[in-house]
């Protein structure tokens, strides 16, 4: 059945048992099977194939274009097999050319809600991934492997089978099967150097925004102090200059240090 408010592209094809509720949008390439239950505001677009007996609650986001900056709108694939859950607010994005040009989903998930899924993922049978857990791109997840709610998986990271990933973790490396990870990061690993980069500045400049940073934080004296001494220096580099400004802003919180300070 397809409520009378769903929007179908003319291309879309969707089998005769497959439910569509109300305000659902379904665009051209999309191809649907069997007893599938689109409940309501679903959005489903791109070339994406979604097989048997999977249930989409409202507004799910299902194809649409990578987040990655590098896409160029290029053909890419999103695959889904059967009897998976997507809750409220799940977010599922196709592949890119630089991960094979598909994200491909197997069957018995459970995506809980505002769980999102980046391009380029593979993620085997019975996996969970809890609320608001999150993929970067070319992802892989092993057949019953759980991700706990919050967590964050880093881009390229392989979660074995049958792995636990403990709620509000973030993970930077592969994690063995049948391991159990629980970590939060607790301190700043480096300079975004590569965001520096991006951002047009000289390797010199760089080095010396590094070396500023050291005498910041270094742990022989107090930041306050630290600040004082760069602020007589008379730094005229931008960003330091903004570091500077954020560290003596009013903080509810406290600031996160380097690692090892």
């Amino acid at each position: 059945m397809i409520h009378p408010s769903a929007v179908i592209a003319k291309n879309a094809e969707i089998h005769e048992t497959t439910h569509i509720g109300p305000f659902c949008i379904i665009g051209d390439g999309v191809k649907i099977g069997e007893n599938n239950n689109l409940i309501s505001h679903v959005s489903i677009v791109g070339d994406t194939t979604i097989e048997n007996n999977n249930t989409f609650y409202p507004f799910c986001s299902i194809g649409s274009e990578p987040q990655d900056l590098k896409y160029n709108k290029e053909k890419s694939y999103l695959k889904i097999g059967s009897n998976n859950k997507f809750r409220e607010n799940v977010t599922v994005n196709p592949g890119t050319s630089g991960g094979g040009l598909n994200t491909i989903i197997s069957n018995n998930c459970l995506f809980m809600v505002g769980s999102h899924v980046a391009h380029d993922c593979k993620i085997q049978s019975n996996v969970i991934l809890a609320n608001n857990a999150t993929l970067a791109g070319h992802v892989e997840i092993d057949q019953n492997a759980i991700l706990g709610g919050n967590s964050a998986i880093h881009q390229f990271v392989r979660i074995g089978k049958y792995a636990m990933i403990g709620g509000m973790s973030g993970v930077e490396k592969d994690i063995i099967p049948y391991g159990l990870y629980m970590g939060i990061r607790e301190s700043l690993k480096s300079l975004n150097l590569i965001g520096l980069k991006r951002k047009g500045l000289k390797s010199s400049v760089i080095n010396e925004i590094k070396n500023l940073i050291n005498l910041i934080f270094d742990k022989n004296d107090a930041i306050e102090n630290n600040i004082k001494k760069i602020v007589v220096a008379n730094s005229q580099i931008l960003e330091i200059n903004e570091i500077i400004e954020f560290l003596n802003s009013n903080s509810k919180r406290g600031i996160t240090t380097f690692e090892n300070d």
